[in-house]
């Protein structure tokens, strides 16, 4: 119950929601109750939370000695099969160590290979996912988080899978007094208008992928090391890639100092691990019940297809290069 009224008291504050009390008794005694003039937009987003049951597939562990490749295999299977009612909706946890993710637009840089090169040379495995978006830094201290919902028959609106994700992130930090704010950080790698900060830094991005009545909602969570470090990284690379010529597509100028980790922001020690107990939680805070599982039998040779799809088309990007 505590949990559930500091969710609501961030949201309230947030939204800027007008709030009044009731009191009534009961056998207990005096009880005062909060309410809120909930808007509309905001019930719905709450909604996609509260599934009567969602499945947990954790490989925030497991996924740290695979190719990221698979992760995207993964979400495409989840989309089609959640969105088919073949399976419910479905959270999944991944974290994968050394890996710099880039966007497709990353691979119109003049100078992709020079950038690559070095991205390599640092201890980095490259890959190109198959979706939007601009390079991003995985590691150890990186959870990712994707909630997979099905489509109803008049669709989710993409803000609505934005707002979900990012109340469920208020929501697992609840306790402590900072804003976690959804906004554009532009000087940020893989700037977007649902970036979560405090304090105007940049700690996560969010963001979706629809298939096959399926809505995947991914959030990559910088919980510790350095978010400047990552970010200066990100910058080195667009720097060889591009150097100085002129691009159609307009790359962002990175500043360092617009990123950090949440353990960096809150000045707290924080794992993985803890955030995946929050993220759990909070989770169960908002659904009817939750439960370890993994893909089933009847998915996985749907999640073979999607893979080697996403292997294939990774492998004549990059190999093209060279």
């Amino acid at each position: 119950m505590q949990q559930s009224i500091r969710f609501f008291f961030s949201l309230v504050k947030y939204y800027q929601f007008p709030i009044f009390i009731v009191s009534c008794y009961n056998d207990f005694g005096l009880i005062t109750i909060l309410k809120s003039e909930l808007s509309i937009e905001m019930e719905e987003a709450l909604d996609l939370l509260k599934q009567d049951e969602w499945r947990i597939i954790d490989q925030s562990v497991s996924a740290l000695y695979i190719s990221a490749l698979q992760s995207f295999g993964m979400d495409d299977t989840l989309c089609a099969s959640v969105g088919s009612r073949m399976a419910p909706p479905t959270a999944r946890s991944w974290v994968h160590d050394q890996t710099i993710v880039l966007g497709i637009q990353d691979t119109k840089l003049p100078y992709l290979q020079d950038g690559i090169d070095f991205l390599s040379e640092q201890g980095y495995h490259v890959i190109v996912r198959n979706s939007g978006g601009l390079a991003v830094v995985l590691d150890e201290g990186v959870l990712n988080i994707t909630l997979v919902f099905p489509e109803n028959e008049k669709g989710i609106d993409i803000n609505r899978g934005y707002d979900a994700m990012w109340m469920l992130i208020k929501e697992m930090f609840s306790e402590f007094p900072l804003d976690i704010e959804a906004k554009e950080i532009v000087r940020s790698y893989c700037p977007g208008s649902y970036d979560l900060s405090i304090n105007d830094q940049k700690f996560a991005g969010i963001s979706q992928r629809r298939l096959r009545k399926g809505v995947a909602v991914q959030i990559y969570l910088c919980v510790n090391g350095s978010g400047s470090d990552r970010a200066a990284l990100i910058e080195k690379f667009y720097h060889l890639a591009r150097k100085q010529e002129e691009t159609r597509f307009s790359y962002p100028s990175i500043d360092p100092g617009v990123m950090a980790s949440l353990a960096e922001l809150l000045d707290i020690e924080l794992s993985v691990q803890d955030v995946m107990l929050r993220f759990l939680k909070a989770l169960k805070n908002q659904s009817g019940r939750i439960f370890a599982g993994q893909l089933t039998a009847e998915e996985i040779p749907m999640f073979e297809s999607y893979y080697m799809r996403v292997a294939e088309r990774n492998e004549k990007i990059i190999g093209d290069l060279k």
